[in-house]
């Protein structure tokens, strides 16, 4: 492996732990959104309060 500056490796190391967290970020939302799918059902058929 080619020797990189300080600078590369900072980058290097930023760039690896903002993709481990945008992928975290992104499995956690699925998970929120699509396993929670049947009680956002039973919120939607309460009746309106805002009357609309």
């Amino acid at each position: 492996m080619p020797q990189l500056s300080p600078l590369n490796w900072i980058l290097l190391f930023l760039l690896f732990w903002s993709t481990v967290l945008t992928l975290s970020v992104l499995i956690w939302w699925f998970n929120k959104v699509f396993f929670k799918s049947e009680s956002l059902t039973a919120i939607n058929l309460k009746k309106n309060k805002w009357n609309w």
